[in-house]
């Protein structure tokens, strides 16, 4: 695991082609300092990879600033021609992306390996 600042841990994974993130001990409120946004920019090209799976289980609340820091994130990836993907999302979390009109660009996986698939699994 790498720590990043003070506020929030990131624990990296790199699967072929994929940088696997999780967000740990993230507090709502925390997300502007240093930039989510710049700390997990700086992760990607440290990679050299622009497709990233974002492991969301441990976020308590996606508040408006980290939704607003996740969406800045999204479309500076896309202009990479790359891809972001998020996953183990609450509920409510779910709903909150829903109710900003943003699961439709972010949409939300259950576990990684949907997310790095780019579709849900089937049951079998």
């Amino acid at each position: 695991m790498l720590a990043v600042a003070t506020e929030c841990d990131f624990e990296i994974q790199r699967g072929p082609d994929w940088l696997l993130v999780r967000l740990k001990n993230i507090e709502p409120s925390q997300t502007d300092s240093p930039p989510l946004t710049e700390r997990l920019w700086a992760l990607l090209e440290q990679h050299f990879t622009y497709r990233l799976v974002l492991e969301l289980d441990e976020v308590p609340l996606l508040s408006s600033a980290l939704v607003e820091q996740l969406f800045l994130l999204y479309h500076r990836i896309k202009e990479k021609d790359g891809v972001m993907r998020l996953c183990g999302l609450s509920p409510y979390n779910r709903r909150v992306l829903h109710a900003c009109r943003l699961d439709e660009r972010l949409h939300p996986y259950r576990d990684r390996q949907e997310a790095v698939l780019g579709r849900p699994r089937q049951p079998r």
